[in-house]
């Protein structure tokens, strides 16, 4: 009786023990997040690690990306719908150079998970989707800051505010990403003007961006020995 008595004494400090091993990557985190974010809310550990597991990030294809990209409400005093894409690649497009980004980007869409103003997070391969990143023009690693402007009903639609940011291969890190939204670094760079502007370009005008961008993947994909070729041909039938 005796002996029972003390394994049932002894069995929470032992549980309690073997819990501490499994809470510690968990602290670490959070202690990681909070330094990443200093005015983010002080929630206990279980609740931010739960809403950092639950927030998606958003894969656009060149199928989606329209109607993704598009704001959620139609309240003109709600501000601009504030997203950022990030664009990878792999072997073709990023020459097997963006693994070490992708690992911070994944880092920071964790960590901005306990900030709840942070704006969307979507990502885009252009390995796996490169007609989408030729329809934006867009190379890999770069993160796409954008502001989808709100509007009424009966008004006209304002200006789609783009700034790109360009990432090291191999000194980007995830505090750096993060700080793209809590101190507006993407303000350092100019805005966006182009006519392959996926929103406001005039090719996006026209209807004419998923054309165009089968075009350019084309021509991007035709090897050099080709050109040369019709070139060679070209010529001689001139002369």
């Amino acid at each position: 009786m005796r002996l029972t008595t003390s394994i049932l004494l002894t069995l929470p400090i032992t549980l309690a023990t073997a819990d501490q091993p499994a809470q510690k990557p968990l602290q670490a985190w959070f202690d990681k997040a909070k330094a990443y974010l200093p005015n983010a809310a002080t929630a206990p550990v279980a609740s931010t690690a739960s809403k950092a597991a639950s927030t998606a990030v958003t894969t656009l294809t060149k199928e989606n990306w329209q109607s993704v990209l598009t704001p959620s409400t139609t309240d003109p005093f709600s501000g601009p719908e504030t997203w950022m894409v990030f664009f990878t690649g792999g072997n073709k497009t990023c020459y097997g150079r963006c693994t070490g980004v992708e690992t911070a980007w994944n880092e920071s869409a964790a960590i901005l998970a306990a900030d709840p103003t942070a704006p969307n997070l979507a990502t885009a391969d252009c390995d796996q989707s490169p007609v989408l990143c030729a329809i934006w023009a867009a190379n890999p690693p770069t993160i796409w800051h954008i502001q989808l402007p709100v509007t009424g009903a009966e008004q006209s639609k304002p200006a789609t505010t783009v700034r790109i940011v360009g990432l090291n291969t191999t000194t980007t890190t995830a505090r750096e990403i993060v700080k793209i939204h809590t101190e507006k670094t993407y303000e350092k760079r100019p805005v966006y003007e182009s006519a392959l502007h996926p929103f406001d370009g005039w090719v996006a005008q026209y209807g004419l961006s998923t054309p165009l961008g089968y075009i350019m993947y084309g021509f991007a994909n035709v090897p050099s020995w080709a050109f040369m070729i019709v070139i060679s041909m070209g010529s001689r039938f001139v002369m």
